[in-house]
């Protein structure tokens, strides 16, 4: 494993460990075994390094949703969005550092235009994947606007539920309970 893995490797635990207001360059150099250099050398500054991790973060658990939103072949595509929602309720839990993590860096991305057109580029990718899926789903090229305009909402939903489970865990429903309400909702609808 080179350098910019171990970085990597060290960054990530950090955040979990620490977040991401409360590493130094100091902290990344002794959990990672290098220099103050490698940091500058593959990532720019110790924000590009933290940030690289948060990305490298967000690209698993975005495939994770992913997998769990296809896990049903036969499940339409409201159905696929459901089952990513309660994926992502049922994983949090497991998660809740690295996602106070991403709220830090969040708050910070105001003040630091690196940092702003990092995140970006991560929900950038993020929309771009799940907007193939719906456009799978609705049999149309990806490009086609409302496919971009679909994979947003779902995110906010994402997101939203995120950070209501991260002030109030106790009242955020169980992913079980959201298929649950949700499956209900659309049998009222279809009786209208």
């Amino acid at each position: 494993m080179g350098h910019r893995e171990q970085l990597l490797a060290a960054a990530r635990q950090l955040l979990e460990d620490k977040g991401y207001a409360h590493i130094t360059a100091r902290d990344l150099v002794a959990a990672s075994g290098t220099n103050l250099a490698s940091i500058g050398y593959h990532f720019g500054s110790k924000a590009g390094l933290l940030n690289a991790a948060l990305g490298v973060v967000f690209e698993e658990w975005t495939t994770q949703l992913t997998t769990a939103a296809l896990a049903e072949p036969d499940a339409s595509p409201i159905e696929r969005a459901h089952l990513a929602w309660a994926a992502l309720l049922d994983s949090l839990t497991g998660r809740r550092a690295l996602l106070v993590s991403f709220m830090e860096a969040l708050a910070q991305a105001d003040r630091d235009p690196a940092l702003r057109d990092q995140l970006a580029q991560m929900y950038r990718r993020t929309r771009r994947r799940v907007a193939e899926l719906v456009a799978a789903a609705l049999e149309v090229p990806p490009e086609d606007p409302r496919c971009t305009a679909v994979a947003s909402w779902v995110m906010a939903v994402c997101d939203g539920l995120s950070m209501q489970w991260l002030l109030d865990p106790a009242s955020t429903p169980a992913g079980e309970h959201l298929l649950a309400g949700l499956a209900d909702l659309r049998t009222v609808s279809e009786q209208r």
